[in-house]
């Protein structure tokens, strides 16, 4: 699967504990989106 250009970023920021899944989830409702929801579940582990 490919990732969207900031996948790697949100991920890092993610399991560094420097987001929540709640910025994750930002990520995903920003316009334009940075990350999609299959991508949300892949970091976070949780349904978006």
């Amino acid at each position: 699967m490919e990732h969207s250009k900031n996948f790697a970023k949100v991920k890092r920021f993610y399991d560094m504990k420097l987001w929540n899944e709640e910025r994750v989830r930002n990520a995903v409702t920003a316009t334009p989106a940075w990350i999609t929801e299959a991508e949300f579940k892949e970091i976070t582990g949780k349904d978006f």
